[in-house]
């Protein structure tokens, strides 16, 4: 289901985890579910990966996550606000060291002049630091804009764990 490469990358993510004891949840909506899916293709991946929400509605991410809907309303649902608040309201709501949210335009439709499809946000937050963001914009079609979003998550999370 999924290219060798990404099931290396969710390896590199678990291993990095386990080292420092740490536990990771997603908050996801363009990639829906993909990051989380790539992370638990991986027996034994239970013992750092808590949990997974697919946000994907913007009633989804205020219920499940708490992101105030005059964030939604002040920079939309594809911002980097947004994004932070996704992945601080994983932290709020599980018991983890780590969290990664991805929110974004995957395509066709969807996008306007200052949001292009391709544009992507990634949320990461510790549970001991700070929350950052990241934006980019990927080229293709829908799903290889999901593919590379899924790339960059796990990157963007391996690194965090090495630190």
């Amino acid at each position: 289901m999924f290219e060798a490469e990404t099931l290396s990358l969710a390896q590199s993510v678990l291993d990095a985890c386990r080292a420092r004891g740490w536990r990771l949840a997603t908050a996801e909506s363009c990639t829906g579910g993909l990051v989380a899916g790539a992370l638990t293709a991986i027996a034994g991946s239970s013992d750092v990966v808590e949990r997974g929400f697919v946000a994907y509605s913007n009633e989804a991410k205020s219920q499940l996550l708490g992101v105030p809907p005059e964030i939604i309303a002040t920079h939309g649902a594809v911002s980097a606000e947004t994004a932070a608040a996704m992945a601080q309201g994983v932290l709020a709501r599980a018991p983890v060291d780590l969290a990664l949210s991805v929110v974004g335009i995957a395509g066709p439709g969807g996008a306007t002049p200052t949001k292009p499809a391709g544009l992507i946000y990634f949320g990461l937050a510790r549970r001991a630091g700070e929350c950052r963001t990241e934006r980019r914009i990927f080229p293709g079609d829908r799903t290889a804009v999901r593919q590379a979003a899924l790339a960059v998550a796990l990157s963007l999370l391996a690194a965090e764990a090495r630190g």
